[in-house]
């Protein structure tokens, strides 16, 4: 039998959260499905483990830019909400690149590009961003494309 799709495996981890009253869990699980659900009437379509992945990724971007703001603003109760909130959904995102394969591909795109100057920055930016899809921070790999170039 083959492995269930996110969306199944996300209707059966809610359905456990739900028995054993985790009501953080429960939450986020549950933002996470209306999330899919909106982006499937967006689109007009059934997503596919591919496209849940993007949402699950854009979901638990927004709770990394809230914990950041809670934490600011002194509220580490809230941030710490956000960040269980967080962990539960990360469980249906791409997994994050690590650094080596971050490097690994800004030298192939710095390769294929040509790029020397700023003038170039958005073709780098645009090619790594478009093969890292979701498994990197976009902050990340400006910063490092600009040290590149700065560097050149």
């Amino acid at each position: 039998m083959s492995d269930p799709t996110l969306k199944a495996r996300l209707a059966v981890e809610i359905t456990a959260a739900l028995r054993a009253g985790e009501k953080v869990r429960l939450g986020a699980l549950r933002m996470l499905s209306a999330a899919v659900t909106n982006q499937e009437k967006e689109l007009r379509h059934e997503l596919s483990d591919d496209e849940v992945s993007d949402v699950a990724a854009r979901e638990v971007k927004k709770r990394a830019e809230s914990i950041e703001a809670f934490q600011n603003a002194g509220r580490h109760e809230l941030a710490e909400k956000e960040r269980a909130e967080q962990e539960a959904i990360a469980a249906y995102a791409p997994e994050p690149m690590s650094d080596a394969e971050l490097d690994a591909l800004l030298d192939e795109a710095f390769t294929t590009t040509g790029a020397t100057s700023e003038d170039e920055f958005g073709a780098v930016m645009g090619l790594v961003m478009g093969k890292a899809k979701g498994r990197v921070d976009g902050k990340v790999v400006q910063e490092k494309v600009r040290a590149r170039l700065s560097a050149s």
